[in-house]
C-alpha cells in the first residue's frame, strides 16, 4: 500500500503508517531497526532498493532523506515536507518512508526523522555517498548506534580514507571495508592452516580502490611488516600474496569473481569471491551494531602513516588507536573483533575476519604494475570498478 502526503508533518506520517499497517494485514511491527539513509533525488532509487533487497534479512523500518533546499531564495525561504508511505508492497520487509524536505526545511532533517523512529529499537544511518566529514557528529549521525559510509562513491577515495580515520568514532564504519570480507576470511583461513613466518605483502588492486589501501593496511596492522601496493586493470582488488617462509601464499582472483588460492605444500584450490552488490554489503553491516575495532585499527593505522606515504610505509610509521607509534605493538595485542585470543605473531596469526591475520602497509610510485601509494590526494574520480554498486 502506498499512501502520498503532500505538505505534511510528522504525526501525520506516523498516522499513515498505522493506517497502511492495517491495510496490509500486519498491525503487529516486527521490526528490528530503523535504517536512515541520507540521500539525493539522483541517487536515492538505487540506494532504496539495496535497502530494500537487505531488509528482507533484516526487517527494518526504513527512512529516506532527500533534501531540495531550493535554488531561488523564494525556494529557499518555503518550508514543506512531502512524504511517500510503503508498507507490504514485496519491494522490502517492514515500513518504507520516502521524506522530501523542501526549502529551509532541508537543514532540519534531525527533527523531521526523530518522531518516525522505531522505538526502543537501534538505529543506524547510511550515506551511499556525500558523506559528513565527521558522521559521529552530524546531527542525523548522533541518532545512530552505527553510520555507514562509502569512501569508493567519493571523488578522492583514498582521501576520504584519511578524513575517516581523523574523525573516526565508535560505530562508524565503511562499505569499502566491508567489500574486503570475503579476503581477509580467506587469508585468516590459509594462514591457520599453514604456521609460517611471513617477512611481507603485496596487494594488486585498481588505482584509487580504497579497498586495496585498507586491506594493505589491515595486513600491515596484524601481522607487523612491509606491504606493497601494485596497480592492475582490475576489477577491484585481484591477488593478495604473502612472502612465507617457505614460499608463496598466493590469493590470485584475476576475473572478479574466482579465486584461486596457493599454499605452499598444498594442492591449489578454487575459492568464490564473488564481487558483491550494494544490497548485500548493507545487509553484512546491518548484523552487527557494535563498534567495528578492527575497522577503527586499520582505518587508524591508514592515518597514522599518512605523513610517509611518499614510498614503502613499515608497519612502525603508523599511530595506534590509542596513541602508541607503530604496528610493532600490534603483534602483542589481543586478537581482532573481541572474540580470538592469541599474540597475532607472524606465524600464529589471529584476525578480525574469522580468526586471521594479515600484513602491511603501502607503497609509493606511478603507473600500471608500478607501486601505488596508499593514499593520493587531489579530488580524482575512483577507477571503474570501484563504485558502491559492487564488491571488491
Amino acid at each position: 500500500m502506498n499512501i502520498d502526503l503532500t505538505d505534511t508533518t510528522s504525526g501525520q506520517i506516523n498516522s499513515a503508517l498505522v493506517k497502511a499497517r492495517r491495510a496490509s494485514g500486519s498491525p503487529a511491527v516486527g521490526m528490528v531497526l530503523t535504517l536512515v539513509i541520507v540521500t539525493d533525488e539522483g541517487n536515492h532509487y538505487d540506494a532504496l532498493k539495496a535497502a530494500g533487497e537487505a531488509s528482507k534479512e533484516h526487517p527494518s523500518r526504513i527512512l529516506v532523506v532527500v533534501r531540495r533546499p531550493g535554488r531561488s531564495p523564494r525556494d529557499r525561504a518555503k518550508a514543506r515536507l512531502d512524504a511517500e508511505v510503503r508498507a507490504g508492497d514485496g519491494s522490502a520487509a517492514g515500513e518504507t518512508v520516502l521524506l522530501r524536505l523542501h526549502g529551509e526545511l532541508a537543514a532540519h532533517a534531525y527533527s523531521v526523522v526523530l518522531p518516525l523512529l522505531l522505538p526502543d529499537a537501534p538505529v543506524v544511518v547510511w550515506w551511499p555517498e556525500d558523506a559528513p566529514e565527521h558522521p559521529s557528529e552530524d546531527l542525523l549521525g548522533t541518532l545512530a548506534q552505527r553510520r555507514i559510509t562509502d569512501a569508493a562513491a567519493t571523488e578522492d577515495p583514498e582521501g576520504s580514507l584519511r578524513v575517516r580515520a581523523e574523525t573516526y568514532a565508535p560505530g562508524d564504519t565503511d562499505l569499502a571495508w566491508t567489500r574486503i570480507t570475503p579476503w581477509r576470511s580467506v587469508l585468516a583461513a590459509a594462514l591457520d592452516q599453514k604456521h609460517t613466518e611471513i617477512s611481507g605483502a603485496t596487494v594488486e588492486g585498481e588505482e584509487y580502490n580504497p579497498s586495496s589501501a585498507l586491506l594493505a593496511l589491515w595486513l600491515a596492522e596484524r601481522l607487523d611488516v612491509p606491504v606493497t601496493r601494485v596497480i592492475t586493470d582490475g576489477p577491484g582488488i585481484t591477488a593478495v600474496r604473502l612472502d612465507a617462509a617457505d614460499g608463496e601464499i598466493c590469493l590470485d582472483r584475476a576475473d572478479g569473481s574466482l579465486a584461486e588460492l596457493a599454499v605452499p605444500g598444498q594442492p591449489d584450490r578454487h575459492v568464490a569471491l564473488q564481487r558483491r552488490t550494494t544490497a548485500e554489503l548493507v545487509a553484512e553491516e546491518l548484523r552487527r551494531l557494535d563498534p567495528d575495532e578492527a575497522y577503527e585499527r586499520a582505518v587508524r593505522f591508514h592515518g597514522g602513516a599518512a605523513d610517509t606515504l611518499a614510498g614503502d610505509v613499515r608497519p612502525g610509521d603508523g599511530a595506534k588507536p590509542d596513541g602508541g607509534a607503530g604496528a610493532g605493538g600490534a603483534a602483542s595485542e589481543a586478537a581482532a573483533d573481541g572474540d580470538a585470543a592469541g599474540d597475532a605473531r607472524p606465524d600464529d596469526a589471529v584476525s578480525d575476519a574469522g580468526g586471521a591475520s594479515g600484513a602491511a602497509a603501502t607503497s609509493g610510485g606511478k603507473g600500471a604494475g608500478a607501486k601505488k601509494t596508499a593514499a593520493k590526494a587531489g579530488g580524482r574520480k575512483a577507477a571503474a570498478g570501484t563504485d558502491g554498486a559492487a564488491g571488491s
